[in-house]
């Protein structure tokens, strides 16, 4: 099982195997032909409600997991994380996201889930 992070504004890499845009909004000022995102499981990203409190500096990094993984557990979300995981085990999956630091946001939580 093989699972990547990169930003989405980075070039595309044979090495990418599937592309799985992890955000809720499209990145701003890229084509989609340009970000070649395979698939796009807006139930899986974390809620606006949630993203908004994050991104506001209202709490921790460890308290944004906590709470995105709740959210993850919803039937849809867990239904998708699932779907992702078997891609995993049939090659590499990257997980695009615009964040500025991937490490500290709910792609790495994914990651997490994932791996």
């Amino acid at each position: 099982m093989s699972i990547r992070v990169r930003r989405v504004y980075e070039s595309p890499e044979p090495e990418d195997g599937v592309r799985v845009l992890v955000d809720r909004l499209w990145p701003r000022g890229l084509s989609k032909d340009a970000a070649r995102v395979d698939e796009w499981p807006k139930a899986m990203t974390p809620s606006t409600e949630l993203r908004r409190w994050y991104h506001a500096g209202e709490g921790s990094y460890e308290e944004f997991a906590r709470r995105y993984e709740a959210e993850l557990a919803a039937p849809e979300a867990s239904e998708l994380l699932d779907h992702v995981r078997e891609l995993a085990g049939k090659g590499t999956v990257t997980l695009l996201t615009a964040a500025k630091a991937p490490e500290e946001s709910h792609a790495a939580v994914l990651v997490q889930l994932l791996g």
